[in-house]
């Protein structure tokens, strides 16, 4: 049996999550019950390829890893989920085991949603349905996206394409020096773009030879996003 502190804490998170927070007080009463908040440590596997989908997850800190692993041991990302952000809804509805895996980078706190819970939410209000349907829709689209990215761009086009979407939008257009710290190593960022860590690590480096950004450790400094943008279109 829960405590009530954290009872509360789920309450509030559930407030707080744009898939939830529409929902009245009655509604994620209900909700929680199917809820449980999860602290984690770096590196915990949250699930494995071939485990029951029983429920749907949420980064509330830290960050974590969605990928697949290959005969030989190689692993690829699929994605980096951010805190906000949702994943594993889809397999859920499928009723199927996982086709991936799911992985901490850092210690996080996931909130984790169970299916009983939201099978009985969708038939108690259409609109929650739509909600669930919409976050499956965003990640689709960005997966057909990344296909795309992979079939017609060029890797350097895709490291300056990655560089420029970890920048805020009203950003992009400012010519002065901004910094991006990657949240995880590069070796993650390079198989998130499907390349390889030293693939990655040199065009990084021939970006800066260029004068284009500037490399200290994590962080990456953009001395004019304009330029960078008009450079990887070439």
């Amino acid at each position: 049996m829960r405590n009530t502190d954290e009872n509360t804490n789920i309450h509030r998170h559930l407030r707080a999550m744009p898939l939830f927070m529409d929902l009245s007080d009655e509604d994620r009463e209900r909700l929680a019950v199917g809820c449980r908040l999860r602290r984690l440590e770096r590196d915990v596997t949250v699930f494995r390829t071939g485990e029951l989908c029983e429920e749907f997850h949420v980064v509330i800190l830290g960050q974590v890893k969605l990928y697949v692993t290959n005969a030989a041991g190689q692993e690829k990302i699929i994605q980096l989920v951010a805190p906000g952000q949702s994943f594993a809804e889809a397999l859920m509805f499928l009723n199927k085991p996982y086709i991936l895996s799911a992985q901490t980078l850092c210690d996080s706190l996931l909130l984790s949603v169970g299916k009983k819970t939201v099978f009985q939410e969708i038939e108690r209000d259409p609109q929650f349905a739509m909600r669930m349907l919409a976050g499956v829709s965003r990640r689709l689209h960005g997966l057909v996206q990344d296909v795309e990215s992979y079939a017609l761009h060029t890797g350097i086009q895709r490291v300056i394409g990655y560089l420029l979407r970890t920048l805020e939008e009203s950003m992009v257009s400012d010519a002065e020096t901004l910094t991006i710290t990657l949240p995880v190593s590069k070796a993650s960022v390079a198989s998130r773009l499907s390349l390889t860590p030293e693939y990655f690590s040199r065009v990084l480096h021939d970006l800066e030879a260029k004068g284009l950004i500037a490399i200290e450790r994590r962080d990456i400094l953009i001395k004019d996003a304009r330029l960078l943008a008009s450079y990887g279109s070439h």
